[in-house]
């Protein structure tokens, strides 16, 4: 195959990828009795309307590729030009650049257009419920070691390289202590990153959670080996820890031997206080293991619980069901206003994370259910009853056609969808048409501001026939 010169291109930013970069397209000068190759570019930590240098290799000669630009040669109206470019803070934000009401403008267009593809009224989104401050909002964060010792997230663009965080939007003061104490203790005791190539070395990930209401901290570091081995530095980094944030509950080291980069757990070895910690949502506490599923964003999760609550017109007189209901976000808050609820969800220690969530906050009127969504919808009704509300917040892939058809067939009079990805939510409604539920209302929300992510609660309705 031929290969062509690199090159330095200026190219205007189109508009923002699935990914969160931004796209471009060059068209390169025809040959002969040609027209001109087209090269489709994505580049991170740009805003529609930047114009950009960027150098790429063997330029003519590929269709596509992604690279970081060189400089900005005229910044967008759309960009937040007090923001220095460096990725050691802006890892993981990729949208960061953008103006916030920018970046609100940007997510309800990409709603509408989501429902729009899917033949869905537009107009039926609501603006995007905001922060006052979309800064440190997460209440959890998961950083990994490089192999050259750095501990951050990943490259945008560059799943294979880790950038050293130094600072970060999205994390919290503690948080950003936390990292930096851990990356000093690491180099004191010279403790290898973990190398997914070779698949040696010691130290994998770090796991951190914050409780906005408690003040509860949890710190995880997943490692190849056990502590034993290591029982100095174990000790010393727990004394630097507690030192330095005493609010820690929970300080744990957890074996990961698996090649798979998914956080796993193979043997747990807690180095001080409990294996959770608590938190709190909407007025509930909730028990928080190191692989609990729990909204990020606890801000607006709490917006979000309201928002389903409202839509739906919950009172003492509806039964509810909540499919997908994790350690119960929905379900106890669903709980305290309905006659009943019943949770089904597949994953079973989320089920009896729920079971112990109700009982802590005093709840009588729950039922829990390990199943999967299909086969919990045929039997419910002889096992449960009949409920008139069904509440679901499916993963980001979506339900699919068959769990959809399934909650057509069943046919309660009023669906809420929590969803965080517009694509499979409109497509997953399309199913729901033939069964005679029409589309009332979507209320957007920004869970994961300066990220291309967006959440979204929809009341769906049957018609009566």
């Amino acid at each position: 195959m031929e290969q062509y010169p690199t090159e330095q291109l200026e190219v205007t930013i189109d508009h923002i990828n699935y990914k969160g970069q931004g796209y471009a397209r060059y068209i390169h000068a025809p040959d002969r009795g040609s027209q001109g190759r087209h090269l489709h570019l994505n580049i991170p930590f740009t805003v529609p309307g930047d114009v950009v240098q960027v150098t790429v290799d063997n330029a003519k000669g590929r269709h596509k590729a992604t690279v970081h630009y060189d400089k900005i040669i005229h910044p967008s109206p759309m960009r937040d030009t007090t923001i220095p470019m460096d990725e050691a803070i802006c890892a993981g934000t990729p949208l960061v650049f953008m103006k916030y009401a920018d970046q609100l403008e940007y997510k309800l267009n990409m709603v509408q257009n989501a429902l729009a593809e899917n033949d869905f009224d537009p107009a039926l989104v609501k603006p995007v419920l905001g922060m006052d401050n979309p800064n440190r909002y997460r209440n959890k964060m998961e950083l990994t070691f490089g192999s050259e010792g750095e501990l951050g997230m990943h490259q945008q663009g560059n799943y294979r390289r880790v950038i050293d965080m130094k600072d970060s939007y999205i994390a919290t003061e503690a948080m950003v202590e936390i990292k930096h104490i851990v990356s000093q203790w690491r180099r004191d005791f010279n403790l290898p990153g973990y190398v997914k190539d070779t698949h040696t070395g010691l130290l994998r990930n770090l796991l951190m959670r914050q409780s906005f209401s408690t003040g509860e901290m949890m710190v995880v570091l997943y490692a190849t080996e056990g502590p034993a081995a290591y029982a100095e530095a174990a000790d010393e980094l727990t004394r630097r820890l507690l030192a330095a944030q005493p609010q820690i509950q929970s300080l744990q080291w957890i074996v990961h031997q698996d090649i798979a980069d998914r956080i796993q757990s193979d043997e747990v070895h807690i180095l001080h206080g409990r294996d959770f910690i608590y938190d709190e949502l909407s007025g509930f506490k909730y028990r928080i293991w190191p692989n609990t599923f729990f909204q990020a964003n606890p801000v607006q999760a709490e917006q979000m619980v309201k928002i389903a609550l409202e839509m739906a017109q919950v009172d003492s007189n509806l039964r509810v069901l909540d499919l997908y209901c994790g350690v119960g976000t929905f379900s106890l808050p669903l709980a305290r206003a309905a006659k009943d609820l019943c949770g089904i969800e597949i994953v079973d220690t989320s089920i009896q994370s729920a079971r112990r969530n109700a009982q802590d906050n005093g709840l009588t009127n729950t039922h829990f259910i390990t199943s999967d969504a299909r086969s919990a919808l045929k039997t419910l009704k002889d096992t449960w009853g009949q409920p008139d509300l069904l509440l679901l917040n499916p993963p980001r892939s979506g339900a699919g056609g068959k769990v959809m058809r399934s909650i057509g067939r069943f046919g309660t009079e009023k669906i809420v969808y929590v969803s965080c990805n517009p694509n499979t939510l409109a497509e997953d409604m399309r199913w729901l048409r033939d069964f005679g539920y029409e589309l009332q209302v979507v209320q957007p929300v920004d869970q994961f501001p300066h990220t291309h992510h967006t959440e979204c609660v929809v009341l769906l309705q049957r018609e009566i026939m």
